[in-house]
């Protein structure tokens, strides 16, 4: 009796845990669904937030082109990076297919604190509605930790730049936004900050950073009429990954961008696009804790994302 008992309550467990998964899994599809699907033809309406957006490392790739999109969709543009030449450029280009309004502004990122009273002088008393911290850098190519040549500047460089800019951008413009009681901060992370990434362990473990900054924010002034999100791409067609052939895999920086900036509204942390968030789907159920500690796993991974690189290299 007490035996039968035993295995009633042991196949209720595993109902129950069954059940778990499915629902899991439905609900996963129907987020996917809601966030890439229905957002394309239900977009956010972005403008309520604001009439300027400002966006940095904005004159190349992912940043060049949330400046292009946002001014589509009505925004007047902040531009700031580092190479006065380039900001012109894109100024003149965005002015000229949107008809907005482009303010310029030049900073290098790898710089300390000192470089933030100008920027915040300069953004005073803009209505902003949209602010992305997209400027980032990595330490270039792979290898292990002490490998990187000149390592104590390339350590700081990398995260004044992916980290601090970040923490800073955002304090200055965060208060401005609480006062309006509206805001959107579009905090560009990466896949590369999902999980440990050995041999580009800085440059990851700076993206982990600004994921958590971005979804603890996002709890702490959700209330404020404020959106934080957190957006984790995989390998997009840019200067930073070399520029690879766009394929199935690969987005290039215009089409991810305009998926992405989809999304607004409807979740606060987000891969981008369909395509990529399949991956880290994919990812998520396959590079488990200890399959990444498994050595053979690691060196099969290795392998295999290396056969991938190449592949997309070539188209």
């Amino acid at each position: 009796m007490e035996g039968s008992r035993f295995s009633q309550w042991l196949h209720l467990l595993g109902l129950l845990a069954l059940s778990y998964l499915v629902l899991k899994q439905v609900w996963t599809l129907l987020s996917g669904v809601r966030n890439h699907l229905l957002s394309r033809w239900w977009r956010t309406n972005l403008k309520q937030y604001g009439g300027w957006a400002v966006v940095t490392g904005a004159t190349d790739g992912i940043g060049k082109e949330y400046a292009m999109e946002l001014a589509r969709r009505g925004f007047n543009v902040v531009l700031i990076s580092r190479t006065v030449e380039k900001l012109e450029k894109v100024a003149k280009e965005i002015e000229k297919q949107t008809q907005r309004k482009t303010k310029i502004f030049q900073v290098d990122f790898t710089g300390g604190s000192e470089i933030y009273p100008k920027v915040e002088k300069a953004l005073k008393d803009l209505d902003i509605g949209v602010l992305v911290n997209n400027v980032g850098m990595s330490l270039g190519g792979t290898g292990r930790f002490l490998d990187t040549p000149d390592l104590n500047q390339r350590l700081e460089d990398i995260i004044n730049c992916n980290v601090f800019s970040v923490l800073h951008m955002t304090r200055i413009v965060l208060p401005g936004m609480v006062q309006r009681k509206r805001g959107v901060i579009i905090n560009l992370s990466s896949a590369a900050g999902a999980r440990p990434y050995p041999l580009v362990n800085i440059y990851s473990c700076t993206k982990v950073f600004v994921d958590f900054f971005s979804r603890s924010l996002n709890f702490e002034y959700r209330h404020d009429g404020i959106i934080v999100q957190s957006v984790l791409p995989h390998l997009v067609s840019t200067n930073m990954t070399e520029k690879p052939g766009t394929n199935i895999l690969v987005k290039s920086s215009e089409e991810y961008v305009r998926e992405a900036l989809n999304t607004v509204g409807y979740t606060h942390r987000t891969h981008g696009c369909i395509s990529h968030s399949i991956q880290g789907y994919i990812m998520d159920l396959l590079l488990t804790e200890t399959v990444m500690n498994s050595q053979i796993c690691r060196s099969i991974a290795g392998w295999v994302m290396g056969v991938l690189i190449k592949i997309m290299k070539a188209d």
